[in-house]
C-alpha cells in the first residue's frame, strides 16, 4: 500500500484513491494466483470493493491534507504579496518604530544645482546629504582643486629583469601621522619599503603598493615603449611624498627618482591643496572630497568656477524618491489586488472557482478591510487624492503623476501628513522616541520630577501604572495599551503635557500589515504553521488507517483464497461423481 508523503502530500492525495487501488487488486491478483478457474465469482473485484469502502475514512483524511496544501500555498501568496506591499510602506515610513532613526522616505536629502553666471554645475561639483539634515540654499565658488604630486623615474630598459638594487626606502605624505601597529603603538617600519637585487622594475612598484594603506604613495609602471619604462609614483591630494633611504642603496637615487640631494629629478604635477567658499566663506582642503564643512553633508569638487561664476545648492527632500515609493505602494497594492479577486471568483455556473482556495476566508477578509481603511485614511481633510491616487471600476489603484507631481511641488508637508504618523505635543521638552500600533490621537501625561530634576512618577491621562520611569525615558508598561511606547521628558521641573498624534495611510498600512506578515509572530506565520502541523497529525492519521486497510485487504484475500480452494475442491469431487455415474453408459 502507498502512503501520503510528507514532503509532496499535494501529489500523493490527489492520486490517493487509484494508487490504493491499484494497489489492492495487485495484492489480490498475488494472493488468488491460482484463482483463475471456471468460477463465475471475480474475486479480485469484490476484495477491491471491500478495501475501497474500508479505506474511506483514508480517503477523507487525504482530502483534508489536500485541502490544507492548497490553503497553505494561498496564504504563502498572501505573505507574499502583502511582503512586497509592506517593503514599500516601509521605504515611506521607515523600518525602524524608532523616530530617531530618520530611515523614512521624507528624511532622505536631495542636492538639486543650479549653475549663477554659466557655471558648468554638473559637472563641477556633487553634492550628497545625509538623512534629516537641515535643508538649507548655499552657494559655492571653486577656486582651486586639489591635486596630487607625481614624480617619475629615469628611464629603464627593462620592466621585468632584476636590476640589482638592495635597500630600504621610506615613503609617506608630507604632515601625516606615523601609523599605528596593532599594539596601536607608532610604527615606522610600516612606511618602510624593502628592495632586494632580484626584484624588477614592477615588483619593485607592487612592494610599494602594499604599502599604500600606510604611506599614501601608489606607484606605476609605465612603458614609454619597448626599451623605456619609468616607475610613477603618486601621492594623496594636497600634501608632498616623503622619501628617504633606510639603509642599504639609496633606491630614490638608484632608480633616478631623486638626485644627492634628495629632491625629485623629474616631478610629473606637484600637489596643491583645493580652494573653495561656502556662502563667501573660503575654504581650503586637502582633499577635493569635503565632508567636514556642513554637518551631513559632503562637497565633491571637480572643477573650478570662473570669476562671476558660482553654483547654488539647494539640499531638500528627494522628491524623486517620494514619487517612486508612491508609485510601488500603488504597484505593490494592484498585484495584491489581483490575486486577492482569484480567491472572490465565481465560475460560470454560480458555483466558487476552483482557483478560489481561500473563498470566505475570515483572515483574507480582514486583511482586505485593513488594507481598504488605511488606504481611505484622511488627514485634515485630505487622502489618497492628493497623491493622484483614485480606484478604478475593480478597485485597482491608478495614479494620476500630473496631480502627483504637482502635490510634490506644492504641499509636500501635507503629503508627509496624509502618509506618516505625526504628533504634537503642549511642551517642546517632549519627545517620542518609538511608537505601536495603538499610538493613541489623543493623551495628557502628568510628570513628576525631584528636587534634582529627575523623572519619578507619571499619570497617564490621570492613571498610574501605565508607564514606567527609566531615566529620561517614560516606557509604557508591559501588557498595555502603551507597551513599546517611549517618549523622552529633558525638562527638569513637575509638567502637565498634552499629546496628540495622527497615523497616516502608510502608516496605518504597515501596523496592518506587519501584524499579518512578521516572520517570527505574525498572523499568518501562525495560520501557515497551524495547517502543517495539522496536516502531520493528519498524515500519522492516515497511515495508521492504511495500516488498518492493508491488513484487512490480506484478511480478504486469505478468506476468498480458502473459498477459491473448498470450491475447487468441490468441482473436483463433482467431476470425479459424474465421472463415474456416466461411466455405466
Amino acid at each position: 500500500m502507498t502512503s501520503v508523503s510528507s514532503t509532496d502530500t499535494g501529489a500523493a492525495t490527489t492520486t490517493t484513491t487509484n494508487t490504493t487501488t491499484t494497489s489492492s487488486s495487485s495484492s489480490s491478483s498475488a494472493h488468488t494466483a491460482n484463482v483463475s478457474s471456471d468460477s463465475d465469482i471475480d474475486w479480485d473485484a469484490l476484495i477491491e470493493a471491500a478495501v475501497l469502502q474500508k479505506q474511506l475514512p483514508a480517503d477523507r483524511i487525504s482530502n483534508k491534507i489536500t485541502e490544507n496544501e492548497a490553503k497553505i500555498e494561498s496564504y504563502n501568496t498572501m505573505q507574499d504579496l502583502l511582503g512586497d506591499m509592506l517593503d514599500s510602506v516601509e521605504t515611506i515610513t521607515g523600518v525602524s518604530e524608532s523616530l530617531t532613526e530618520q530611515d523614512d522616505i521624507f528624511s532622505s536629502r536631495e542636492a538639486y544645482l543650479t549653475g549663477i553666471g554659466g557655471a558648468d554645475a554638473e559637472n563641477s561639483l556633487v553634492v550628497t546629504a545625509e538623512a534629516g539634515v537641515a535643508i538649507q540654499t548655499y552657494e559655492l565658488t571653486i577656486d582651486q582643486l586639489a591635486t596630487s604630486q607625481k614624480v617619475a623615474s629615469a628611464s629603464q630598459s627593462s620592466g621585468y629583469d632584476a636590476l640589482g638594487y638592495e635597500g630600504t626606502i621610506s615613503l609617506s605624505m608630507a604632515g601625516a601621522d606615523i601609523p599605528v601597529n596593532a599594539d596601536g603603538d607608532e610604527d615606522p617600519t610600516l612606511l618602510q619599503v624593502e628592495v632586494d637585487d632580484t626584484m624588477s622594475l614592477v615588483e619593485i612598484a607592487d612592494e610599494i603598493n602594499t604599502r599604500t594603506d600606510y604611506t599614501g604613495v601608489t606607484a606605476t609602471v609605465v612603458a614609454v615603449d619597448e626599451n623605456d619604462f619609468r616607475l610613477v609614483l603618486t601621492g594623496e591630494t594636497g600634501a608632498d611624498i616623503v622619501m628617504t633611504s633606510v639603509e642599504g642603496d639609496d633606491i630614490g637615487q638608484s632608480l633616478g627618482l631623486t638626485d644627492s640631494s634628495g629632491a625629485y629629478v623629474d616631478e610629473l604635477q606637484s600637489s596643491q591643496i583645493a580652494k573653495f567658499s561656502v556662502d563667501g566663506v573660503e575654504i581650503s582642503r586637502k582633499s577635493n572630497t569635503v565632508d567636514d564643512v556642513i554637518d551631513g553633508v559632503t562637497f565633491s569638487l571637480y572643477q573650478t568656477t570662473d570669476v562671476g561664476e558660482s553654483i547654488a545648492v539647494e539640499i531638500g527632500q528627494s522628491l524623486s524618491s517620494i514619487k517612486d515609493a508612491v508609485v510601488s505602494l500603488a504597484d505593490s497594492y494592484n498585484a495584491y489586488r489581483e490575486w486577492a479577486i482569484t480567491q472572490q471568483a465565481i465560475d460560470a455556473s454560480g458555483s466558487v472557482s476552483d482557483d478560489a482556495t481561500l473563498f470566505g476566508d475570515n483572515m483574507l477578509r480582514n486583511i482586505n478591510t485593513e488594507i481598504a481603511r488605511g488606504l481611505s485614511k484622511v488627514i485634515d481633510s485630505e487622502g489618497m487624492a492628493l497623491l493622484g491616487l483614485s480606484y478604478d471600476e475593480n478597485n485597482y489603484l491608478e495614479l494620476d503623476e500630473s496631480e502627483l507631481n504637482d502635490a510634490l511641488l506644492n504641499d509636500i508637508d501635507q503629503i508627509e501628513d496624509v502618509l506618516n504618523f505625526q504628533y504634537e505635543t503642549s511642551n517642546s521638552d517632549l519627545a517620542v522616541l518609538r511608537r505601536n500600533a495603538n499610538m493613541p490621537s489623543e493623551l495628557t501625561l502628568d510628570i513628576t520630577v525631584d528636587e534634582e530634576g529627575a523623572v519619578v512618577g507619571v499619570l497617564a491621562d490621570g492613571e498610574a501604572g501605565l508607564f514606567e520611569v527609566d531615566g529620561t525615558r517614560i516606557v509604557g508598561a508591559e501588557g498595555t495599551d502603551y507597551e513599546g511606547i517611549t517618549f523622552v521628558y529633558t525638562g527638569d521641573e513637575n509638567a502637565t503635557i498634552t499629546f496628540s498624534s495622527s497615523a497616516g495611510m502608510a502608516e496605518q498600512l504597515f501596523q496592518s500589515l506587519n501584524k499579518y506578515t512578521d516572520e517570527d509572530d505574525g498572523l499568518l506565520t501562525e495560520k501557515i504553521a497551524s495547517l502543517e502541523e495539522q496536516n502531520e497529525d493528519y498524515e500519522a492519521e492516515y497511515d495508521d488507517y492504511m495500516s488498518i486497510v492493508d491488513a484487512y485487504e490480506m484478511r480478504l484475500t486469505e478468506l476468498y483464497s480458502s473459498y477459491q480452494a473448498a470450491i475447487e475442491e468441490a468441482q473436483s469431487s463433482l467431476d470425479y461423481l459424474e465421472a463415474i455415474l456416466n461411466s455405466g453408459d
